[in-house]
This record gives C-alpha cells, structure tokens and sequence, in this order.
C-alpha cells in the first residue's frame, strides 16, 4: 500500500509532489470538503454532507480525519445512506457490544468488531477507484509524520485515521504503525487543497466548545478535601464489593468513575480533544477554509454515538445556516478562474 507523508521522510513519495488537481469542469470550481475528527460529535457529518447534495454542492474531493475519514469514505464510496442507517440504529449497549476490550495490546480496544462492520460494506474497495476523490489522514508513531493515504484498501485506511491513541491498537501499513490523523492535522483543509480544491469547505465539529482554551492566570495551588465513601458493612459487603469494584472500574474505562474522580479513558479522551482543538486553531490560521460549518455540538458527548438523530441533525441545521456563504465563495472562485 502507498503512502504519503506530507513534508516527506522515510523515502516515500511525499503528497505535495503526487499530480493533484484536475480542470475545472464546465466553469465550475471543483469543492473541497475537509471533515474533522471529534469521535460521536463525528455523525454531524452525515448531516452537512446530505445537506450539500441536496443544494447541489456535491464536493469533488474529500480530505477526513478520524470519524471525518469514516464518514468522507463512505460517501466517496456511495455509501452514505448504509452509515446513516448504522449509526441511527445504535443503542447505548450496541455501542458497548461493539468495544473488543483487550488487555496487552496498545490499545484498551482491539477495533476488529469496529473493521468488521466497515468491512460488511467496505470490502474490496480501494481508495483510488473511488468516485470521488479521497484521502484519510493518520499520524505515524515515533516519527509524527503526518500521513496522507490517498490509494490502497479503504477499510484499512479508516481504521488507521480512528486509531486514537490509548483507546484503539495502532494499524501497521506500508511500513508504518500509524494512528489517529487528528494528533497532527485535526480539520485537514490542507489536504483537501492539495488535491485540487478550489474552494474548500471544512467542519470543524469543535468549534461550539464555549470556554476551551482560556488562560486561568491566577489559581490557588491548594488541594481540595478528599472525602472518602462510607463503607458498608453488611454481612454481604466483601462478596459484593468486588463485583461493583470491577464494574466501576469498568465504567471508569468509558467514562467518569464518579462526580469527583474522572475514569482512565475519560481523561485520554480530553487530554487529546484538547489538544486537537490547539491544533485546530493554529492549522485553520494559518490556511483558512473558505467557509467553515460549525455544528452546534457543545452538548454532545465524545462517547456518545448512540445520539447519531440529534447529532446528525445538528450537521443538517449548521449547514442548511452556511448555504449562502458557500454559494458566495463558490461564485467568487468562478470570477477568478
């Protein structure tokens, strides 16, 4: 499987060099849709992609990153409506059944029940001989290059681009382990450019997070009063403490282990959202799409896959907002083409 690291290393042929874009056809500037990672929040994709069809700004070429590169395959492969009616069908204990916990991996989950699904839809497919064109973003461990896999097996290449770090094992591919694109390149306008975009759209599924990222300049050190549980002591208590112990820890591993004390992957799961969200901001900086959606996600967990109605309704309203300024930008490319 090729590979492309972006900025080059490791002797592969890096992205910026592969022959890209095409003409524009029939005087119209070929869109660029960049879809940014954000777990759950991810299924507002669906939504803003249904919505641009419908208003006739179908894109020609499509840039994703982690959920983004799971939703853009599966529409660049016609696959759209098979993924809306997936993730509308989930339930908190679908979701649950779908986590192949695993102990000595990389990874608290292995991710083959998650492949297998893609692979009901997805199989034989590969990147290239799409109808539309696609790319997934990874990111290589060790090295940190960020990874642009623009041919090869498209279920291999979504599972890379969702490997988050410490949740999902890393996927090997040409060489590489490779894990979530969004540690380097979180809404990957960039990417959609390079591949020939004239005007590129992106949605940046943290945008609505009110209050991330202020500077708390002056905060008192001191620690807070541990309160310790009451212990029970019925005659029962040592025979049930050790189920109820094993299941909080359990919960703990998808969530907040109670009120005070947050859970092992609640805490990975926000270091790295906030993380993205730095990056985030200093990539859109520094090339700026030419209209950005936001949905208006702030409420939505990034474990909760199983409110895919809302959350795709979220993409649905965020775009349906944003219709006049892509018509504006799309018209403005014309006249300077």
């Amino acid at each position: 499987m090729g590979l492309g690291a972006a900025g080059g290393g490791g002797g592969e042929t890096p992205m910026n060099d592969v022959s890209v874009a095409a003409p524009v056809r029939d005087g119209r500037p070929k869109i660029g849709l960049a879809l940014g990672g954000g777990a759950a929040r991810g299924w507002a994709h669906i939504g803003v992609l249904e919505v641009l069809t419908e208003a006739g700004f179908k894109p020609d070429v499509i840039a994703g990153t982690s959920i983004g590169a799971v939703v853009g395959g599966c529409y660049a492969a016609g696959k759209l409506d098979q993924l809306a009616e997936f993730a509308t069908g989930l339930t908190k204990r679908r979701v649950v059944g779908l986590m192949d916990f695993h102990i000595g991996g990389a990874g608290l989950i292995g991710g083959n029940r998650l492949k297998r699904l893609l692979d009901r839809d997805l199989t034989g497919l590969r990147i290239e001989a799409l109808p539309t064109r696609f790319v997934a973003i990874a990111t290589e461990l060790g090295t940190g290059h960020e990874i642009w896999l623009t041919h090869g097996p498209l279920v291999e290449a979504l599972s890379a681009s969702y490997a988050l770090p410490g949740v999902f094992d890393p996927v090997k591919l040409g060489g590489r382990w490779l894990m979530d694109g969004a540690l380097v390149n979180p809404v990957p306008v960039t990417a959609a450019r390079a591949l020939g975009a004239d005007v590129v759209i992106c949605v940046n599924l943290n945008s609505d997070l009110a209050g991330r990222g202020t500077t708390i300049h002056n905060h008192a050190a001191e620690p807070d009063p541990e309160i310790l549980p009451e212990l029970d002591v019925r005659p029962t208590s040592r025979w049930l403490g050790g189920i109820t112990g094993a299941a909080r820890r359990v919960r703990g591993l998808v969530g907040r282990q109670s009120e005070d004390r947050p859970g092992l992957a609640g805490v990975m799961i926000d270091a790295f959202n906030i993380t993205q969200d730095r990056i985030s901001r200093s990539r859109l900086a520094g090339d700026p799409p030419d209209v950005m959606i936001g949905p208006k996600l702030g409420r939505m967990g990034l474990f909760d896959f199983h409110r895919a109605q809302e959350t795709i309704e979220f993409g649905r309203q965020a775009t349906r907002r944003s219709l006049d300024d892509i018509e504006a930008a799309i018209a403005g490319s014309r006249l300077s083409v």
